[in-house]
Formats: C-alpha cells, sequence, structure tokens
C-alpha cells in the first residue's frame, strides 16, 4: 500500500499509523468526507488508538488536501463524536470513558427492547435477523473476528431499524461509533464478539417464536452482560490514565 508514516502520541504499541496518499482515493472520493471515511475506519480497526493525536499538517499532507479541509474532516469526526478537541493539545482520538459507556448502555436498553417488540410482527425484519446470525456464523467458522463483529452490529441495526424511525437509527449510529471506541480498548476481537454469536442466534429464535416475554428478558440480560464485559475493560484503562 503506498502510505506516508505519521508518528502520533496514542501509546508504544499505536505510536505510528499509516495515512493513504490521496492517489489512494478514487477520483470521486476527494471531498472531505471521504478523507473522514478512511480516518473513520482506521479508527474502527485500531490502527489510530484512543488518545492518539491528529495534526492538521501530517493529515493534509498524506491526503493531498489542504488545511482547511482537514478541519472539516475533523468537524465530521468529532461530530460523531470519534475526535476530541483539547485545549493547547490539538486534536485526538476519543478516549470513553466509564460513565459514557454507562450512558451509552441506557439508551441501549431503551432502544432494543422497542426494536424487539416492533420485529415480532415484522417478517423482513426477522428474515434479516437470521441473515446477520447466518452470516456471523459463517464468520466464525473461517475465523474471521472482524467479519463476526461487522455482523453483530448489523443484527442490532436491524433490530432498532425495525422500529421504522429514522431518528432513531441515526441515534442508535451515534451510539455505535462511541462503542466501537470503547471495543478498542479490549484485547481482542475474538474475546469481543465470540460470547454474543450464539446469543444472537437465541434472540432471533425467539423472535420467530413470537415470544415476546423470553425474547424481552433475553435482551436485558445480553445488555446487562455485555456492558458489564465492556466496563471491565474500560474502567482499566481509566485507571491506567489517572494513574
Amino acid at each position: 500500500m503506498i502510505a506516508r508514516r505519521y508518528r502520533g502520541t496514542g501509546g508504544a504499541h499505536h505510536d505510528t499509523v499509516e495515512f493513504p496518499t490521496h492517489g489512494e482515493l478514487p477520483t470521486r472520493l476527494s471531498t472531505a468526507e471521504q478523507a473522514a471515511q478512511v480516518l473513520r475506519t482506521q479508527i474502527a480497526e485500531g490502527r489510530l488508538a484512543p488518545g492518539a493525536r491528529l495534526r492538521e499538517t501530517a493529515v493534509a499532507e498524506a491526503f493531498a488536501i489542504s488545511r482547511n479541509t482537514v478541519r472539516e474532516v475533523f468537524r465530521l469526526l468529532a461530530h460523531e463524536r470519534l475526535l476530541d478537541f483539547l485545549p493547547h493539545r490539538g486534536v485526538s482520538v476519543r478516549r470513553v470513558s466509564a460513565a459514557e459507556v454507562r450512558e451509552v448502555y441506557v439508551v441501549r436498553r431503551l432502544l432494543e427492547p422497542l426494536g424487539a417488540t416492533a420485529a415480532l410482527t415484522q417478517p423482513t425484519a426477522r428474515y434479516q435477523l437470521r441473515e446477520a446470525v447466518a452470516n456471523q456464523s459463517a464468520a466464525v467458522a473461517v475465523d474471521d473476528w472482524s467479519a463476526v463483529g461487522t455482523a453483530d452490529i448489523e443484527f442490532h441495526r436491524i433490530l432498532v431499524g425495525a422500529c421504522g424511525s429514522v431518528h432513531l437509527s441515526a441515534l442508535f449510529d451515534s451510539l455505535l461509533a462511541e462503542l466501537r471506541l470503547a471495543f478498542l480498548l479490549l484485547p481482542d476481537r475474538r474475546s469481543l464478539h465470540e460470547p454474543y454469536v450464539a446469543r444472537n442466534a437465541t434472540l432471533s429464535a425467539l423472535l420467530d417464536a413470537g415470544d415476546r416475554q423470553a425474547a424481552s428478558a433475553e435482551i436485558e440480560d445480553y445488555l446487562a452482560t455485555s456492558e458489564r464485559h465492556v466496563l471491565s475493560f474500560v474502567e482499566t484503562a481509566d485507571e491506567k490514565v489517572v494513574n
């Protein structure tokens, strides 16, 4: 891959990241949004770690874009809560705190049961949930835990999407952005996603069976377990930052 190297300050294991040069971006992807998408992907993949600083000049050079365009890129990603503007320190990838993770799960516990109730009467949504479960299982079979994670995110998007509200779906997407930052603090993708593969299949089966009570109980326990799992790593990371 043609790339320029940029030395960040996000930690010993992530202090050097690579940005594709402008030549790797198709002509139609020459806007600030396209550069933002590359950075968004690098954040999601852990190539830009929480706390890593981004310098205007380095990003401008990497993408062969102006510094004004870089500022627009930073604004886009800050709006998505992926970047922070810190006084006297510039721009960095956000560190999600334990308190923020708890807030995310408060909202998830409101949205996802609504989606499950809606899916009970929507054959198309239930079919899509089964497809997401099948995609997860196929990815597990080839040990592709990145694809397992993608299918897991899609499963929960479908669930909330069953509500039929663009506003709720947009809210959920913003929550996912914060969760992705929290997920980067977990040791590996397998430990993150493996416990929930079977649980997604169980929830899908309960919805297909029309068992609203059991589905609601499964979601409640699912989210409580997931919250404890994520917090166990985020709280450890918070302690390291304080110390």
